[in-house]
């Protein structure tokens, strides 16, 4: 604590600090809450024939939230892999990602670096139909490209490592920079994947849709079952949930310490100035008995001895030996407060 019992600048940066903290945890746990619950309240729709008659009888045609399981099939054409024969799919993505090794200055060591210098996504329309009936029922899912969860399979990865010279090798420690090589990969949502998808189900004319919702609740276009899908939600709750508890604790207890410096530094206040209030009255009581001469080399302690030391650094000379000895660890002067590192004694003649 500072003079006058007030925080440091470094205690009040750690508790702002903290405090920020554990806010911005707890919004993002509340969001990660609001997600989960409105999960688990979405509307479990089966993909049959009864679910045009449902989208009759719901308001508006719509069912804002629902839940939709099904297998993926193109409507038209089909996207092929690159790489892999007779592999089938409607969303497709291309990444090339650049690896190295970068000098960091700092800690001087070789850190990895990963930067994606290309990446491409092709879509194709596509529809959820029921796994055991591909003719019945179909749903058009659409802008799967804005799922929170979009599941795509790693169907091809390969890694082309870089060719170096001795010159090179060189230059490259010299500017801090070790080329590892290239990273291909091809992601698909192949047809026939099973997907459980989450959002704002309609019926729009003769056509089904799967989109995004309007409420700003998440997208969802996931291999994962229903459950699975809501415990890994869960699951993110209580994660933050703990990490928000933690800093919050951590936050209630540097605010708890501050009081607790400051409270004691009130006490010691009040404690000072009744020690000079009663000074003061005996002062008057012993000059007004005995003259000033008497009081003015009275020890500030006792009032009764003289005064015979003289506390360093602050230099002040208020108390016999006998009370010096007396004072609490560690030693204050009585006036200042100021910590005392000698006494030199006082000797009149």
């Amino acid at each position: 604590m500072e003079g006058g019992g007030r925080p440091s600048a470094a205690q009040a940066v750690l508790l702002a600090a903290s405090t920020g903290i554990t806010a911005l945890l707890y919004s993002v746990y509340r969001q990660k809450a609001r997600v989960a619950r409105g999960l688990e309240g979405a509307r479990k729709v089966r993909l049959d024939g009864d679910l045009r008659a449902v989208l009759l009888e719901a308001p508006g045609r719509c069912v804002p939230y629902a839940v939709i399981e099904g297998v993926v099939r193109s409507v038209k054409e089909t996207l092929s892999s690159q790489f892999v024969e007779n592999c089938k799919g409607v969303v497709q993505r291309l990444t090339l990602q650049e690896h190295k090794m970068v000098w960091n200055r700092t800690t001087h060591l070789w850190n990895d670096y990963e930067k994606i210098i290309h990446q491409r996504t092709n879509t194709t329309p596509f529809d959820l139909v029921p796994a055991e009936d591909s003719a019945g029922v179909t749903i058009r899912v659409m802008k799967p490209l804005d799922a929170a969860e979009l599941s795509l399979e790693t169907v091809y990865e390969k890694f082309h490592p870089s060719v170096q010279s001795f010159t090179d090798v060189i230059g490259h420690y010299i500017s801090g920079e070790r080329p590892k090589g290239i990273q291909e990969t091809e992601e698909m949502l192949k047809v026939g994947t099973a997907l459980t998808g989450v959002g704002e189900l309609v019926l729009d004319n003769a056509t089904i849709k799967l989109q995004p919702p309007k409420q700003g609740m998440p997208y969802y276009l996931s291999s994962l079952d229903f459950e699975s899908l809501l415990q890994k939600q869960e699951s993110s709750v209580r994660f933050w949930k703990i990490l928000t508890v933690v800093f919050g604790f951590a936050t209630c207890a540097i605010l708890l310490l501050l009081l607790r410096k400051q409270y004691r530094h009130h006490r010691e206040r009040q404690h000072l100035r009744q020690m000079q209030e009663e000074f003061r009255q005996a002062r008057e009581r012993l000059s007004s008995a005995e003259g000033g001469e008497t009081l003015k080399n009275a020890c500030v302690v006792c009032l009764s001895s003289t005064k015979s030391c003289v506390f360093l650094e602050c230099g002040h000379v208020c108390s016999c030996h006998e009370c010096y000895q007396a004072l609490p660890s560690p030693k204050k002067c009585p006036i200042c407060r100021q910590g005392i590192t000698r006494v030199v004694p006082l000797y009149n003649s």
